[in-house]
């Protein structure tokens, strides 16, 4: 994605990935499941599915392509917090202490990571914390539709509903001038595939998580994410991490990882012994 900056748009660049998603599943499902794969149940909730992954996907695209992939990466995954803070008004779950704890230490990382960067880029800075809002509604809603379809054929819903959205939101955006959308060249249609293929079955990989666990769990388990964009912005792109990027990323890490202690100390007398 940071390597398409100022090739292609983002929104664009986000509306191509997921049309690929799209055909790719749709193929898959047809030959696993065939015409069965095509129910949708409870179209609502899929609708929000799909709202949700289309919000963090643009916020996110953006991101990266404005800042160092580090900086954006540290600040999207605020999105466990944001989870178990929602979650008991969408989901029933009961936010704790250590909740609360978890999203001061959390919100304080973002501070500082965002520091330099508001005073640099602007608003845009901002962009990553819209991807956590739209993660952490997908985690919740993901969690409500479990069991209701096989994970391959949940993962073709998904898509199916945010490749229009997306389509849309990138020819309005277009269309108010804000920029343009020429014809993408076959290195931009390239690596888009690319994204499709590595995002799909990182989607699929969550969604069968949450299948099995509550969605604050599963959440904090990504955090390994950080970890390979901060060595891949460095290796690729030339963002060494700085002490400030360091010590933000640390705060949130300690509240996702505060977070995901006390969960398990809740679930462990219920659960099976690792």
């Amino acid at each position: 994605m940071k390597s398409m900056a100022g090739q292609w748009p983002a929104p664009a660049v986000s509306a191509l990935r997921y049309t690929f998603g799209a055909i790719g599943l749709a193929v898959m499902v047809a030959l696993r499941h065939g015409r069965a794969g095509f129910v949708m149940p409870r179209p609502a909730l899929q609708l929000g599915r799909g709202a949700a992954v289309a919000v963090a996907t643009i916020c996110f695209f953006i991101g990266v392509m404005v800042m160092p992939l580090a900086d954006a990466t540290a600040i999207q995954f605020t999105s466990p917090i944001i989870t178990a803070l929602l979650a008991p008004f969408v989901l029933g779950e009961r936010t704790k202490r250590a909740t609360w704890l978890a999203t001061l230490l959390a919100f304080a990382g973002v501070l500082v990571v965002l520091r330099p960067n508001l005073y640099e880029l602007g608003a845009v800075a901002l962009f990553p914390i819209g991807a956590a809002v739209g993660m952490s509604w997908l985690m919740m809603f993901n969690r409500k539709a479990a069991g209701d379809a096989p994970v391959m054929v949940m993962q073709f819903l998904l898509a199916l509903i945010a490749a229009p959205l997306l389509i849309a939101a990138a020819f309005v955006l277009g269309r108010l001038g804000i920029f343009a959308i020429p014809a993408p060249s076959a290195l931009v249609v390239a690596k888009c595939l690319g994204v499709a293929l590595f995002a799909t079955l990182g989607h699929t990989l969550i969604f069968a998580a949450v299948e099995r666990a509550d969605a604050s769990i599963v959440a904090p388990m990504t955090y390994v994410q950080l970890l390979v964009a901060a060595g891949l912005g460095w290796l690729l792109f030339g963002d060494a991490p700085d002490a400030t990027g360091f010590s933000g990323a640390a705060l949130i890490i300690a509240g996702g990882l505060l977070l995901w202690r006390a969960q398990r100390t809740n679930v462990a007398p219920e659960g099976t012994p690792d």
